[in-house]
């Protein structure tokens, strides 16, 4: 009897000490290789784009870069799909996703979120001459372009739960026809073409709508009221504690320090950032 509870015992202790051991595997990998491996969306202005050197840019880089700063190494940007991003299971390949990503009930399966860094609302964004959208409860059967994998094609499917603090969304439409794309660059290529030639109108971000609107001289246009709150928080692969809380308290200290505010205004004109 004393054998097996010895056994026991020290089976127990293996547990533990294993489980300590995995528990920091991603903060002792960043320290080891000295870089913090960030994944983002590779055309998303204002918060990632690649810029006339052709190196990744914009609010989340920014932001990126400072959380590795804190850390006490560099930052290294990978642009996997937003598919693969969303569905977590990283295995060691990425560290971090600053990239405005809004959490939901489908991707909490497979990735933490460990603290919100901004918010902006999703808008509806449709051709600003020839449409016969005027609110978002005319896209009834309408063909609506988002980005595969994102939080607005289960808008359009009437089931995004985000939860986090967030509303409940209203749904004023019976059903729509989403049309996914790889990118917001080929969705508002093809709404380029004309009201209806390919797609109707775009789920989209208001910062990011805003900032196309402006580069196509106002070929665009938003529609209506907000459709929804839109929280975006810092994203990790699922499990590792403390990695979470290391970068939560990082996070917070950004909120508190008036750092993420400043990266807000230069490159929003606006704080977004607020608690």
């Amino acid at each position: 009897m004393l054998g097996k509870t010895l056994l026991t015992l020290s089976l127990l202790a293996t547990a533990v000490l294993s489980h300590s051991a995995t528990a920091g595997e991603t903060l002792d990998r960043v320290k080891h290789n000295g870089e913090l491996v960030a994944v983002m969306d590779q055309s998303y202005p204002p918060y990632s784009f690649l810029n006339d050197k052709n190196e990744e840019d914009g609010f989340d880089v920014d932001v990126v870069k400072e959380v590795a700063k804190r850390l006490g190494v560099k930052s290294k940007i990978e642009t996997p799909s937003w598919e693969v991003i969303a569905a977590g299971h990283w295995r060691g390949r990425w560290d971090i996703c600053i990239c405005s990503m809004t959490p939901d009930e489908k991707k909490a399966k497979g990735l933490d979120f460990v603290a919100p860094y901004y918010s902006s609302p999703a808008v509806l964004v449709t051709n600003a001459t020839g449409s016969s959208i005027n609110s978002v409860s005319d896209i009834e059967s309408k063909r609506i372009g988002i980005e595969q994998g994102s939080s607005y094609e289960r808008y359009l499917q009437k089931d995004l739960v985000i939860g986090y603090g967030a509303k409940p969304i209203q749904y004023p439409f019976k059903q729509v026809q989403p049309t996914p794309y790889s990118s917001e660059d080929l969705a508002y290529q093809d709404l380029s073409l004309g009201a209806g030639k390919r797609i109707d109108g775009i789920v989209a971000n208001l910062v990011t709508a805003n900032k196309r609107i402006q580069a196509s001289n106002s070929k665009f246009k938003i529609v209506g009221a907000p459709l929804y709150e839109e929280p975006n928080w810092v994203a990790v692969d699922k499990g590792d504690q403390e990695w979470n809380a290391t970068i939560k308290t990082i996070i917070n200290e950004l909120h508190k320090d008036g750092t993420l505010k400043k990266i807000s205004l230069k490159w929003i004109g606006s704080d977004i950032t607020a608690q």
